[in-house]
């Protein structure tokens, strides 16, 4: 008999119980309709190193189905506003073409840094109000192939 369960408690790494199985069964569907290796995913960090070789920050991601993914990208305040974030993104959008990308993707809240992106050449392709409430979780999106992002539509 199957059920349902709810599981909170972290699994092999810290990650959610089932992650593995689930995303197992999703790489196969995902696969079986656009290409095997098309979900393949390659990690990237460009990192900000101190003196002793400490990571300050830097922007971490992976490239996979022909983007970008930038999952977290952080600089402590007293490297702010010195051009290493342009210089960190510039490096990871140059990282993105060489490995075959069309575009780059991430996400920010209105909090964070919107207007630093918006200056970076990315546009807003979604946004969820209240999340967290009172603030605004933007989805942005960049193509370095030449595209607009106008032209792309979804369909099924």
């Amino acid at each position: 008999m199957t059920r349902i369960t709810v599981e909170d408690a972290p699994g092999p790494a810290g990650q959610p119980v089932g992650r593995d199985e689930v995303w197992a069964g999703l790489l196969a569907f995902n696969e079986a309709g656009s290409g095997p290796g098309s979900f393949a995913s390659r990690p990237l960090s460009v990192l900000l190193r101190g003196e002793d070789g400490a990571v300050l920050g830097g922007l971490v991601g992976r490239s996979y189905s022909g983007w970008l993914y930038v999952e977290l990208f952080h600089l402590p305040e007293e490297h702010r506003r010195a051009g290493l974030g342009r210089e960190m993104l510039s490096v990871a959008e140059r990282e993105a073409v060489a490995r075959g990308c069309v575009g780059v993707r991430l996400e920010t809240y209105s909090f964070q840094a919107p207007g630093f992106y918006a200056r970076m050449g990315y546009r807003v392709v979604g946004q969820l109000r209240d999340c967290p409430p009172g603030h605004t979780r933007f989805s942005l999106a960049k193509r370095l192939d030449g595209v607009p992002l106008e032209e792309i539509a979804c369909s099924t």
